[in-house]
């Protein structure tokens, strides 16, 4: 498995699987380095995309795996990666969130998020904010 940086030849992988994300952001996010392409050799079998809560506490907004590729640590790897590359960036907290009818909280805590919050909106279910010290 190997982790790179998107670039334009990803592009229509996101857009055609990630509904997360409008598709006038995804060349943008491509732009300033924020999603890296998950790869089996040569395919693409997931991805996962960041950007910055208040514009300075990393925010890692989505991780995804086909699904033959999921329980297999990959995801693991990926979250660790990047966890790295923040650290090495200087920062000293990074976030993510899932919502609590989602096994990911479960996931997430296992690496050593820790519950920081909640975010209710109407029509969906609750959100969990986690935080790591890095």
């Amino acid at each position: 498995m190997k982790i790179e940086l998107a670039t334009e030849k990803d592009y229509k992988y996101i857009v055609e699987r990630d509904r997360h994300i409008p598709e006038t952001l995804v060349r943008t996010k491509i732009k300033e380095k924020e999603i890296f392409i998950l790869k089996d050799s040569e395919k693409e079998i997931g991805w996962m995309r960041y950007g910055y809560f208040w514009d300075n506490i990393p925010f890692m907004n989505m991780i995804w795996l086909d699904e033959e590729y999921r329980g297999q640590g990959i995801g693991k790897k990926i979250v660790l990666y990047w966890e790295e590359i923040m650290r090495q960036r200087g920062f000293k907290l990074i976030m993510t969130s899932t919502q609590s009818n989602e096994e990911a909280q479960h996931f997430y805590r296992k690496l050593g998020y820790r519950d920081a919050g909640c975010l209710l909106l109407e029509t969906q279910p609750l959100e969990v904010i986690l935080t790591k010290n890095l």
